[in-house]
């Protein structure tokens, strides 16, 4: 349909204009749609798949984690992904800029930068941790292979035979396989080298979160390192970006690949894909497993953060999101899906081979993915290469479309400071403190943003005037599917999660550590510090609005800003069509179908960056025309 309306566009160009000509020469648009796609799909596929999905997925239960998934991904995350682009495409404004539609939300917007910030914080040490692993598969014999070094322990079981490796010859090790699970020694329990490796060298984990211990030099390093490589992803804009995605949004698939061909001819693989397969019913009815699926499609589509809206408004003005949104949120729940094939593939093949059951197999928190994939790579022939590639894979997420236009000082200093913020979760307690921010800073938080704004969209602002807003846009009208699910379906979905989620609170755990309550309460606090945004903004611009009456000065707070609409002049028509004065653009009610000449003139404003952290590690900065909205 939308080609027919507009039959000239072409990788998201207007109709009759030069692909490569920018619509919006004063912020900039993607060189064409791929890159558009691309970036998205870097920003919402990464860590995020390869690394939060599959243990959430182990912590529920395997398949009982499934079905609410993809219930969730249908009713919750592709509408609200289609939203969030729609939203940033039609007024070329990022996060706070776009809030123009009711001034008085515009605290969701500072509630998404909230968020983003302390995801930014601690998805960095988890991008330092992939640093490390890159740094330490340099190597020639990887350091997580045997049970034969200082931080293992009698239980430690190894899957190859070391008296096999001969002359440097890691092919060799991988034929002795079978020979090293067939000569395991029985023991009562039993853990596999990487696990080891991971608990008692990277981490050495302390026995409570608020035995901080000794920073782990290593990871600090690592750490600087990763910051650093944000501070020159920073300072890069988006065309230069939008060509590196080409090669980082792509690669990730090669060696998942890889370890998927592998996994699935391991002995015992079959008992992990069943076992990631098979539903555990009761754990369905647990709302916790619900609501970690809401948590994961919108911390894995990167709904709610900011990121979506601002990539979307350096889209051209008749840029097909609709199809975009449907292939990037589709690509990135099969990424999670793909990769969780990986995990329990070589889960099912710890848990033969050290005689346990699956669900006992790996640490059952963040540190799962630093325990499977490794122990997949030290099955690989030349399996340092396979590991360096894994990593920097992993790694080059994090570079792939971080855009900025302000000064270097000021990049410099976010980047000190991230640092600065990120030296605790470096410590021997900071396993703790990183899954107590991903349970709290970006689990309950994400739900309301997306709730609340749905509810300013379709309710406030009034559901007509999008759906016309997004026709005019696109050409054709949002399908039926999303205009219910936008209404009623997404936001009754997500508020059912919330009430019972609360009835059935339970807090959380590391393996068998219970965290003590002075942690649970900074965790409620860093929930709600970016919710809170969004009322305390509300009161300021209710009270700051003209009025006689409470009622007349909400009324101003939720009306639209008379800026609010498409960016340029040649697409502000039909209600969005200038009026006679220079300096005001009123939105005139949709009954209204004249259009007027649009004023020559177009007010410029000093524009504001604002930095967002995408869902896989990488940041995303958008301008602000109109800092006073």
């Amino acid at each position: 349909m939308e080609e027919k309306q507009f039959p000239g566009i072409l990788n998201g160009a207007v109709p009759g204009e030069s692909v490569k000509k920018d619509e919006n020469s004063r912020r900039g648009n993607w060189g064409n749609q791929i890159e558009f796609v691309l970036t998205s799909v870097g920003y919402a596929v990464g860590l995020g798949n390869v690394w939060r999905f599959p243990y959430l997925c182990y912590r529920n239960g395997g398949g009982a984690f499934m079905l609410p998934y993809f219930i969730m991904l249908i009713f919750c995350g592709l509408p609200l992904f289609f939203l969030e682009l729609s939203f940033g495409q039609f007024a070329s404004l990022g996060c706070l800029g776009v809030w123009k539609i009711s001034p008085m939300f515009k605290g969701v917007g500072y509630g998404m930068m909230v968020v983003s910030t302390y995801i930014g914080i601690y998805y960095n040490v988890v991008i330092c941790i992939a640093f490390y692993y890159f740094f330490m598969s340099m190597t020639n014999l990887l350091p997580w292979t045997y049970c034969n070094n200082s931080w293992n322990t009698p239980d430690c079981s190894g899957v190859v035979d070391p008296n096999s490796y001969l002359n440097s010859s890691l092919a060799n090790a991988t034929r002795s396989l079978l020979t090293g699970v067939s000569e395991v020694v029985n023991r009562t329990k039993r853990t596999s080298p990487s696990e080891e490796y991971w608990k008692h060298h990277v981490l050495d984990v302390s026995d409570d979160i608020g035995n901080f211990g000794e920073v782990r030099l290593p990871i600090l390093g690592c750490l600087a390192v990763s910051w650093f490589v944000v501070f020159l992803c920073l300072i890069r804009g988006v065309k230069s970006s939008g060509k590196v995605v080409y090669f980082t949004a792509t690669f990730p698939y090669v060696v998942l690949t890889i370890l998927f061909i592998r996994g699935i001819t391991l002995e015992g693989a079959f008992n992990g894909i069943k076992y990631y397969l098979t539903p555990q019913w009761e754990k369905v009815l647990d709302a916790k497993v619900w609501g970690d699926a809401a948590s994961q499609i919108f911390y894995s589509l990167g709904c709610a953060w900011g990121g979506l809206i601002t990539m979307a408004s350096y889209n051209k003005f008749h840029n097909n999101c609709f199809r975009d949104s449907i292939i990037i949120s589709i690509t990135n729940c099969a990424t999670s899906v793909y990769a969780g094939f990986v995990i329990f593939s070589i889960l099912g093949f710890m848990a033969h081979h050290l005689n346990v059951p699956v669900s006992e197999v790996a640490d059952h928190g963040p540190g799962l993915a630093f325990v499977a994939y490794p122990e997949a790579l030290t099955l690989l022939p030349i399996s340092p290469l396979w590991s360096l590639l894994f990593f920097s894979s992993v790694v080059d997420e994090i570079g792939t479309d971080w855009i900025i236009r302000n000064k270097t000082v000021v990049t410099l200093t976010v980047a000190i400071l991230g640092f600065v913020l990120g030296v605790p979760l470096t410590t021997q307690a900071g396993i703790y403190w990183l899954l107590l921010m991903d349970n709290y800073a970006a689990s309950f938080s994400l739900v309301v943003i997306s709730c609340i704004m749905c509810i300013c969209v379709m309710h406030v602002y009034g559901h007509r005037n999008y759906f016309k807003d997004v026709e005019m846009m696109l050409g054709f009208p949002p399908p039926l599917f999303f205009r219910v699910c936008w209404r009623f379906i997404s936001p009754v979905i997500i508020s059912f999660i919330l009430v019972f989620t609360v009835i059935q609170y339970k807090p959380i755990t590391y393996n068998d550590y219970v965290y003590p309550g002075w942690s649970l309460a900074i965790g409620f606090s860093m929930a709600l510090s970016s919710v809170i945004c969004i009322p305390i903004y509300a009161l300021y611009k209710i009270s700051s609005s003209p009025g006689a009456t409470f009622k007349e000065r909400l009324r101003h707070a939720c009306r639209p800003h008379p800026k609010w609409g498409p960016a340029l002049q040649e697409h502000r028509t039909g209600r969005y069509a200038p009026m006679a004065s220079e300096d005001t653009v009123e939105v005139r009610p949709l009954k209204e179908k004249e259009e007027l000449k649009p004023e020559p003139k177009e007010e410029k404003k000093e524009e504001i960056s604002l930095t967002i952290q995408g869902s896989n590690g990488s940041t995303n900065t958008h301008n602000n025309p109109n800092p006073s909205a």
